[in-house]
């Protein structure tokens, strides 16, 4: 009897570590795959939010301080580590992409850290592969390097950290977590919601152990609050130190708050079904099997503890989306950890069921996943493996001119000097990065000048003063409604000034986009009309002007 015990306890040490094995060598398999797309895709054009980004990163790197040249109400984090990839990597969108690619292999191998310590090692691969996927897809605009991406890194890897400290009642690891959860906020403001959920499940904890242990509940949150004021605190004195702190403020307060007040609430579910449906259609399966682990949070099969954890990350995720009820598709990457673990979630509950026959219990949820995630590859199989870089850019972004950036800034870069600036009419970022040309005003973006709010009028009579300042030698002026989301109240105060200030410049080039093809027009042959409703035209300031 005696040696039955010994060799059935045996076997299930045997059997333990051959599934630790298996799960590590199914995660190895996981980042690589997800890698090579990733790889595959490096050279797809920026967008935008990534051209600010690195423009931003790039003056940083010539020792010019954030909101001193770039004006934007984003959180200065994401522009350091742009500066830092770039440091590392070079200042290309290749490179950036390289860092994109090493961001999400560091978030996916913390999904699987964690996911493995609430449940177990099938769960913990499933939850790693269905992170891996999602984050990649078209729909989040996965391949683009949106600060999203940089976010959940520091906001999963904070709240392992907190997982491990609640587990083994450290303190330091606490103030470890509450760092890198005040990390994720500074790259941008949504990151504060995971701050808010590792607050949350720590008062909650506290709440359900009768009776409330008063002073270990104040020691956690005390920790925890230190490592983010830690962060915080550097940030402020950061930019009171580089002298950028009144223009900071301003973006970061005066100008938010309008900027989160332009939607209506009246607007925002269909601002959120317009973005969210095209996320689920992609993986159908995969979703519902984060449903089920929806639905797993109401029963006994997880522990209470991870119920809540679970509960409190979920809620917080969501209101990580919502400021200003935009719902912009890679917001949604803020979601994606904590979906990818309750789909584990729900593989956890399919594999601790008891069939009659006991090996069914790991191949009944291993199909399962299988299953869903070759529904998924299968959806995205053109994005995934068949578009170029061009083509992906393109599908996701229709006829905004990502693509043509790189070929318009060839052309200023090969026409200037370094000391020269460009003044750009639109919200293209990324031609200043790629042409490593400064812009002449520190507006970048025409959308807050559009908007309706205060301060609009005054930031259009900023941007012509600063661009009159600057006697810039390009003009670029962006025909495309994407680059301006004008409204029926917007001041046209700027267009007024366009059309006397055009006349210091000759035109020097057209870029007509068409839905299959892009026709760039250089002097002398550009055509009297140009048939496309989407054009970029370039103007060189007539010389003595």
């Amino acid at each position: 009897m005696k040696k039955n015990i010994e060799k059935t306890g045996f076997n299930a040490i045997k059997e333990s570590v051959l599934t630790n094995r298996i799960t590590w060598f199914a995660l190895l398999l996981i980042m690589i795959f997800t890698g090579l797309v990733r790889y595959r895709l490096l050279e797809v054009p920026m967008e935008r939010d990534e051209g600010e980004y690195a423009y931003a990163g790039q003056l940083m790197l010539q020792g010019i301080p954030p909101y001193q040249e770039v004006y934007n109400m984003k959180l200065p984090g994401i522009y350091a580590i742009y500066a830092g990839i770039m440091a590392v990597f070079g200042q290309t969108h290749q490179g950036i992409h390289i860092g994109l690619l090493l961001a999400n292999q560091a978030t996916l191998l913390f999904v699987f850290l964690l996911a493995r310590r609430l449940f177990n090692p099938l769960a913990a691969a499933a939850s790693a592969a269905i992170f891996a996927l999602l984050s990649v897809s078209g729909p989040v605009d996965g391949v683009f390097a949106n600060a999203e991406h940089f976010v959940i890194v520091f906001a999963v890897g904070g709240l392992l950290m907190l997982w491990q400290a609640m587990s083994k009642d450290s303190q330091w690891r606490l103030f470890v977590a509450g760092i890198l959860l005040g990390i994720a906020f500074i790259i941008k403001q949504h990151g504060f919601a995971f701050s808010a959920a590792a607050g949350g499940y720590i008062l909650l904890d506290a709440w359900i152990q009768k009776p409330v242990s008063w002073r270990k509940l104040i020691l956690r949150l005390l920790s925890l609050t230190g490592g983010i004021a830690v962060v915080v605190a550097g940030l402020f004195l950061a930019m009171v130190w580089m002298g950028v702190f009144e223009k900071f403020w301003f973006w970061m307060v005066d100008y938010a708050r309008t900027y989160v007040a332009q939607i209506p609430l009246s607007e925002a579910w269909n601002c959120f079904t317009n973005s969210f449906t095209p996320i689920v259609g992609c993986a159908v399966l995969l979703w519902i099997l984060i449903g089920l682990g929806i639905i797993c949070l109401a029963t006994r099969i997880l522990c209470g503890r991870v119920r809540l954890f679970l509960l409190v990350y979920a809620i917080l995720s969501l209101v990580a989306i919502c400021p200003g009820f935009y719902f912009r598709p890679h917001y949604f990457v803020l979601l994606l950890p904590c979906a990818a673990l309750l789909g584990g979630a729900a593989i956890y509950a399919i594999s601790q069921s008891r069939p009659r026959i006991a090996w069914l219990s790991k191949l009944v949820p291993t199909a399962l996943i299988i299953v869903c995630l070759g529904q998924t590859v299968y959806l995205q199989r053109q994005f995934l493996f068949l578009m170029t870089p061009a083509e992906a850019c393109r599908f996701r972004y229709g006829p905004n001119p990502f693509p043509e950036s790189l070929e318009i800034a060839s052309f200023i870069q090969s026409n200037t000097v370094p000391g020269d600036t460009i003044a750009i009419l639109g919200s293209e970022p990324q031609i200043c990065f790629y042409a490593q040309r400064r812009s002449a005003s520190g507006h970048i973006y025409m959308y807050p000048l559009m908007e309706n709010h205060p301060f609009a009028l005054q930031m259009q009579k900023e941007f012509i003063r600063e661009t009159e300042a600057k006697n810039p030698k390009y003009m670029i002026f962006v025909d495309i409604p994407a680059s301006w989301l004008v409204q029926h109240n917007s001041h046209m105060f700027l267009f007024e000034w366009f059309d006397r200030y055009q006349k210091n410049f000759q035109m020097m080039g057209v870029v007509a986009i068409y839905e299959n093809q892009t026709v760039f027009h250089w002097a002398p042959n550009i055509p009297a009309s140009i048939d496309s409703p989407f054009v970029v035209v370039l103007f060189e300031r007539i010389k003595g002007r």
